[in-house]
């Protein structure tokens, strides 16, 4: 809990109202304004809950004017060079890394929980063949508490740590099979040999005439990938998911919830909207033409991939994948293709360009995820999916930390009302 040194004095109509100053171990100070509607009968007013503290959380810290990004209190460059995926998620969940042995144990429950229950590859039939895979997850996530009633108690929490385990261990299976179905290929199984990001790449991959061998440099990315989104603070869909287990809801709504917030192009479809626009742009011949529309103020034309609404400095996430963009590239070999040629030269300009490098308009972890995807042959339809399994841990920590917050309350935003006061209903013939 942040500590309590300081007030702030708030005048109302000659009435003058004192708030508690909390302290954090981080950021800025923080006015507790729980009192205040009680005491002053007024609400505050912040659209978007941008200057708006919703919870406490000791998971994740940004510093946006730094460029810092903060697991637990570990810088994310540092994760990225030495850690993995499920030393980042064991670090989530519980606060510190793993010895040795709690390594082994944790890699054991997750790896002996990816399988999913059989039944559920008919409720994947029941979806059409051309749905994106976003719209499966969501279902196919939601409805996991119809297989798996032995982890609903959210009161339990024996029943909360296996929800996570479960969650975090299936996700990768169902992206990976929504891929497959959208593609109309066979369902492949998970395989306990494979380490957590390679054992995604087989499932995505593989065919039964012809095994996809993992090559290391790849599974290295995608590992990278999965471990820079794993959570970032208090946003859209972290928020909606402690919103919706506010209510009591179980587990797997509750990250479906987060799941189909995600999928907002704001959100979690950025990489997928990048890619999109660099093959709008169609060739390097036509970058300045674009250039010369994005800073046109009166041309709907915007480059995504670039900027960040928190990171007023360079996204720390984005110098760690812009190392695996150009490994991955170079791996591959597939500087030939128009659309990565398109998206290096943008990246020359974007680092270059002083309207760019004014505005602080760098290249950020979208721009980089999409062109890394994009070169493993994945469509942009995946880029979100994988977004959303790559974060599920980062929800699963949020929520179980919102559990056993004894502050924790349903959440009900207030509102500035601003329609018609009370009014009479007029029979139909006096309208």
């Amino acid at each position: 809990m942040a500590e309590t040194k300081k007030t702030a004095t708030i005048s109302i109509e000659g009435n003058s109202f004192d708030l508690p100053v909390l302290t954090p171990t981080a950021g800025p100070d923080v006015i507790d304004i729980r009192k205040l509607y009680g005491q002053a009968g007024v609400f505050t007013y912040d659209p978007g809950f941008t200057s708006t503290a919703a919870c406490d959380s000791s998971i994740t810290y940004i510093d946006g004017d730094l460029g810092e990004l903060l697991y637990r209190g570990y810088p994310i460059e540092q994760l990225a060079e030495k850690s993995h995926f499920l030393e980042v998620c064991y670090l989530l969940l519980y606060g510190e890394l793993p010895n040795a042995a709690q390594m082994v144990d944790f890699e054991g429950r997750v790896t002996r929980h990816t399988m999913l229950h059989e039944q559920i590859q008919y409720f994947f039939r029941g979806f059409r063949r051309d749905a994106h895979p976003m719209a499966t997850m969501v279902g196919v996530v939601g409805a996991l508490s119809s297989f798996y009633h032995d982890s609903l108690d959210i009161a339990d929490p024996w029943q909360r740590e296996v929800a996570a385990i479960r969650m975090i261990a299936k996700l990768p299976t169902i992206a990976a099979w929504a891929y497959k179905y959208s593609i109309g290929q066979p369902f492949v199984y998970p395989k306990n040999s494979l380490s957590y990001a390679g054992n995604f790449l087989h499932m995505c991959f593989n065919v039964p005439c012809e095994d996809y061998v993992v090559r290391p440099e790849l599974e290295r990315a995608m590992d990278r990938i999965m471990m820079l989104h794993a959570d970032h603070e208090q946003n859209a869909s972290t928020s909606t998911v402690r919103l919706a287990g506010s209510s009591g809801a179980n587990p797997f709504a509750c990250i479906a919830a987060g799941i189909a917030c995600l999928w907002g192009p704001a959100h979690g479809g950025a990489n997928q909207a990048c890619l999109e626009m660099l093959r709008e742009i169609g060739s390097v011949e036509n970058i300045p033409e674009a250039i010369r529309r994005a800073k046109d103020k009166s041309d709907p034309f915007r480059l995504m991939g670039f900027g960040h609404r928190v990171y007023k400095n360079f996204d720390p996430r984005a110098k760690v994948m812009k190392e695996s963009a150009d490994e991955v590239l170079d791996l591959l070999g597939v500087h030939n293709n128009p659309l990565l040629q398109v998206a290096k030269e943008l990246e020359r300009i974007a680092l270059e360009d002083p309207y760019f490098v004014e505005k602080k308009l760098y290249p950020n972890v979208d721009f980089y995820s999409g062109i890394i995807l994009e070169a493993m042959g994945f469509p942009t339809s995946m880029f979100t999916p994988i977004f959303a399994l790559s974060r599920t841990v980062g929800w699963i920590s949020q929520w179980k930390e919102m559990i056993a917050d004894p502050q924790q309350k349903i959440g009900r935003p207030r509102q500035l009302y601003v329609g018609p006061t009370r009014r009479d209903y007029p029979e139909v013939e006096a309208r």
